[in-house]
């Protein structure tokens, strides 16, 4: 007979637990929910209080019969799902399944899967708190309500398989509005004038400032002939050099949000897989003979750190870089949001002396670079601030004014370990070097170099700035990022162009439709009052079913003049101009799971598809007879071939270009750099720098 039985979702988890607990506990996994709504009904009864109607989930039916044979052996049961809404609703819907009294204290929670936060977790067991599986059940109900009324109005008006979800519609909707933004965008001419000055034996630039000591636009290259007609002479005064020491702070621990923006900058991770590889994390790696959790819970919008762990990576910055590098308290606090939940810590290693090269060999290669990345992270958050040395200089000629600006590391800090990326790459003139410079000094210029700009258009979402905004403007919480964007992009709404999203027209139907008959549901004020009504019901201030009756009263008659009033919308194939090679009908461009394809004007009797092509306007250097287009691989990563495959093999990740190497004539291809790009040699080690 079992003593104890324990249950998790994850076998993963269930291993490395039942290790810590010892012989007395059994652990088993419930492979996730084991109830929920059906999905062949909205399963909500809208006339008895919202009541849901929960099932089984299909397949779950043998893990539920050996969970109660379980325990029905035991002495007592804990439930030690996860330590957020979705998990409280997990360890309720096991303790009706197996008949558990949720007001005993049969619920486990933990932060971390260490064997001491395990062990503190079961001295104080509580019970199940019903205010987190309200506002689970809320959310889950109005979002059953939302998308199981509009999605058939959608299927019935234009097209099968679509859905209309609540934050899904809002991030659609940032989307196509950004998108109208860069057509409606008119740029405008403006100009720059960038001077190369020489002092001793050392260069340095400086930009045009002002006439006058005053700011002065550039605007048009009337502007531009003006200031250079007052340069006279290649001399120039030094004036006003300020020298400052400035403190760069660390930065905070991962949350959530700021884990899946690093990682799609640093390691092109998609927010989807960045949540995969960080549970595999949480839930423990096998580490020689042990299951190791090597991470903190991932699903927080809290950057609080435990005392064990800030008391841990003191000794270990001390130790390793020295008391210099030791940060204080101040330079970590930051202002709480009246959202965050402060329930969990920030993203951390479970421990800082789990360093990443010393188990780099037990992790896959994504395992490592996550990992590395929030161990650097976590890090570098407790060290001291880096001082940096700056320098401003004027260079002074008549009435123009140039002026100067550059910064040194006097003190690196936590910049040792990490620093954060950054979604805009331009060059940060901090950054530059400046060779000593006193007021009177006199420079003399080398060249001056004007350059016509026009103002860019706002920039296409990119994972990460879309991830960004939606947590700035209050739109989801940390678990919801991740499906959100993968469910837009599923449905056909949303398509990925060098890792920005472009609304197809598909998406921009289905919005209108929206817009024009359920306005509140893509309304941003109204999606981020709901989010503050859920976490109401959490803290226990609001009735969750007076949440979704307020809600349901104007959907409801929304719902019923959209039946009546929604137009059909056809969304008609595009004529692509070829014949089919099988039977000789037309192509026509479809739009598909991951965008537009070609197909046959002929289905169902001819069932001929292929990929849009998009052509590089270069020769294959391998056959020299085919063009080199653009494909994409399983995993939707770019490469190149050549249009005559399978007849020629030719393929590469970096993009051929038109262009023989001058040192050894193989084909040269372009590539990218987090900064910019570079040319080179795909045979030798010929390399053209294109950063700049």
């Amino acid at each position: 007979m079992e003593d104890y039985l324990v249950i998790v979702e994850s076998p993963a988890k269930a291993k490395t637990i039942e290790r810590y607990l010892g012989s007395k506990y059994h652990v088993k996994a419930s492979m996730g929910h084991v109830r929920d709504l059906p999905k062949s009904q909205m399963g909500v009864d809208v006339e008895d209080h919202f009541r849901p109607k929960y099932i089984t989930i299909r397949g779950k039916g043998p893990v539920l019969k050996d969970l109660k044979k379980a325990a029905k052996k035991a002495k007592k049961v804990y439930l030690a799902a996860d330590p957020d809404r979705e998990g409280e609703a997990i360890a309720w819907h096991l303790a009706h399944s197996l008949d558990i009294d949720e007001k005993s204290k049969c619920r486990v929670v933990f932060n971390e899967i260490t064997k001491q936060a395990i062990k503190d977790a079961f001295k104080e067991p509580r019970k199940i708190n019903m205010d987190l599986v309200n506002a689970q059940q809320a959310r889950r109900v109005l979002d059953r309500l939302v998308g199981y009324n509009i999605s058939p109005l959608l299927w019935k008006k234009v097209k099968k398989g679509l859905s209309a979800g609540r934050v899904q519609s809002v991030a659609l909707r940032l989307i196509i509005e950004r998108e109208n933004e860069i057509k409606a965008f008119e740029p405008e001419e403006y100009w720059s004038i960038k001077g190369l000055f020489k002092t001793g034996d050392e260069t340095f630039e400086a930009s045009f400032y002002g006439l006058n000591r005053k700011k002065t636009e550039l605007n048009t290259k009337d502007d531009v002939d003006g200031i250079l007609s007052k340069i006279k002479s290649d001399e120039f005064e030094v004036k006003n050099v300020q020298k400052k020491e400035r403190l760069r702070n660390p930065v905070l621990p991962f949350i959530t949000s700021s884990l899946q923006q690093e990682a799609a900058r640093k390691l092109n991770f998609r927010a989807k897989k960045t949540m995969m590889i960080a549970q595999q994390l949480y839930e423990g790696i096998e580490i020689g003979k042990q299951v190791t959790g090597l991470i903190t819970y991932m699903r927080t919008d809290s950057t609080r750190i435990s005392d064990v762990a800030k008391e841990e990576a003191k000794q270990f910055i001390s130790k390793h870089y020295g008391e210099s590098y030791l940060g204080n308290e101040n330079n970590k606090k930051k202002k709480t949001s009246e959202k965050t939940q402060d329930a969990h810590e920030g993203i951390r290693p479970t421990s800082v002396n789990q360093q990443p090269k010393a188990i780099k060999e037990y992790l896959s290669r994504d395992q490592f670079r996550l990992y590395k990345l929030i161990w650097e992270r976590f890090l570098a958050s407790q060290m001291a601030p880096a001082v940096m040395d700056t320098v401003r200089a004027d260079l002074v000629h008549a009435d123009c004014t140039f002026r100067a600006t550059g910064s040194k590391i006097k003190f690196p800090g936590f910049m040792k370990v990490y620093i954060e990326g950054n979604d805009d790459r331009s060059n940060n003139d901090d950054d530059r070097f400046l060779p000593e410079l006193t007021d009177g000094m006199i420079v003399k210029k080398e060249k001056i170099d004007p350059k016509q700009h026009f103002t860019q258009p706002p920039p296409r979402y990119t994972e990460a700035r879309l991830v960004r905004t939606m947590e700035e403007i209050g739109i989801g919480r940390p678990s919801t990022y991740a499906p959100t964007i993968d469910t837009i992009q599923r449905r056909g709404y949303v398509t990925l162009d060098d890792r920005k999203f472009v609304p197809t027209e598909l998406g921009e139907v289905v919005l209108e439709l929206i817009v024009e008959f359920f306005p509140e549901i893509i309304d941003v004020d109204f999606t981020v009052k709901m989010e503050d009504n859920l976490d109401a019901v959490e803290g226990g201030d609001i009735d969750w079913i007076n949440v979704i009756s307020d809600f349901y009263k104007d959907f409801e008659s929304r719902l019923e003049v959209a039946e009546k009033e929604m137009r059909e919308v056809e969304i008609k194939d595009e004529p692509a101009g070829i014949e089919c090679e099988n039977c000789g009908h037309e192509m026509v461009y479809k739009m598909g799971r991951y965008g537009k394809f070609l197909a046959c004007s002929n289905f169902p009797d001819c069932r001929n598809t292929k990929p849009i092509l998009k052509k590089m306007g270069v020769a294959c250097p391998k056959c020299h007879e085919g063009e080199i287009v653009e494909r994409r691989s399983k995993k939707r990563r770019i490469f190149y071939g050549c249009d005559h495959y399978p007849e020629c093999d030719f393929v590469s990740w970096d993009k051929p270009i038109q262009r023989s190497c001058p040192k050894c004539n193989e084909f040269l291809v372009e590539k990218k750099l987090k900064k910019g790009k570079v040319v080179q040699c795909s045979h030798c080690d010929y390399k053209e720098d294109q950063t700049n």
